[in-house]
């Protein structure tokens, strides 16, 4: 069992690495990254130090840098995936803004939408999804799907030919399972 004595030790050593190196590991923090990022940064330096009290060398001032330079680039790194983050959310939100509408009509219109995928066969929906939702571009589309390009834009066309009725109208029509399959097209050919 570890009495309060046992841990005196590392709280001793902590605190006087601390009172011999805080300033000058805030020092090149500073010039790194902003005040405020450097205080988080500061702290946690020593936080690691706390947690690998018996890995801290002597002399500690270049293993605290280097332990406070990790921080750093992973602050960078961090901050570098929320641009990119916030730029495709804002890039999301351009190129298709929230409607304004009511919650229940945001909820009619998802199920519509939801009903009328249903109602396509897998490789339709797989190829409307995929340009769609993944947003690729048909050729990439196509050998995502195993197919030719050709083919994939005759699923393609097809697909948002059978989602046409529900863009115009926005009522799903008569309801079918998702197995049931509509009835075909009627021929071009003349009798």
């Amino acid at each position: 069992m570890s009495t309060p004595d046992d841990a005196a030790g590392p709280r001793e050593r902590l605190a006087a690495l601390w009172s011999a190196h805080a300033v000058r590991v805030q020092a090149y923090l500073w010039r790194h990254t902003d005040p405020d990022t450097a205080q988080d940064l500061l702290s946690e330096t020593f936080l690691v130090a706390w947690r690998r009290i018996d890995d801290v060398p002597d002399p500690a001032l270049p293993w605290l840098l280097v332990v406070a330079r990790n921080l750093v680039r992973n602050a960078h790194r961090a901050a570098r995936r929320r641009r990119t983050l916030d730029d495709d959310l804002a890039s999301l939100e351009a190129s298709a803004p929230l409607p304004e509408a009511a919650p229940e009509a945001l909820a009619v219109e998802r199920d519509t939408l939801l009903r009328g995928l249903a109602r396509l066969t897998e490789r339709e929906r797989e190829a409307l999804l995929l340009v769609a939702w993944d947003g690729l571009a048909p050729p990439e589309a196509a050998a995502v799907a195993g197919c030719s390009t050709a083919t994939f834009h005759v699923r393609l066309h097809r697909a948002r030919r059978r989602l046409a009725p529900l863009a115009e109208d926005g009522a799903g029509g008569p309801d079918r399972s998702p197995g049931v399959p509509r009835s075909p097209a009627p021929s071009r050919r003349t009798a």
